[in-house]
């Protein structure tokens, strides 16, 4: 099952985040995503034509991040979104993060890469 396909689970901390070999392996299913500071981190920009289409965007992934119960950080302004995953119980990566990389990226190639 892909990554896109899986919905995410309640993580209640007392686990440890992914190894970094482990987030390196999962990355390749989060494309165009980067692994920041040492694994801990996931992040990707987005690119638009407006700050009407990132503005959407962001909105978007909120709605999705809300559906899953796993928030991102985001930043946008002018022509851009960019949107970084960790989990914030862990101090890390979860499996959670790449499952929502994964969405967030059926959403923008779905609705906004063309915008």
């Amino acid at each position: 099952m892909s990554l896109s396909q899986k919905t995410c689970t309640p993580c209640q901390g007392g686990i440890p985040a992914l190894a970094s070999s482990e987030a390196e392996a999962l990355l390749p299913q989060a494309h165009d995503w980067q692994l920041l500071e040492n694994a801990t981190r996931l992040e990707r920009r987005f690119s638009f034509k407006t700050f009407g289409a990132a503005l959407a965007f962001v909105n978007r992934v909120g709605d999705l991040a809300e559906a899953e119960g796993h928030h991102p950080d985001i930043a946008f302004g002018w022509g851009y979104a960019n949107v970084l995953f960790y989990t914030h119980k862990i101090g890390g990566l979860h499996e959670n993060d790449f499952i929502m990389a994964a969405k967030v990226n059926e959403l923008y190639r779905d609705e906004y890469s063309a915008a």
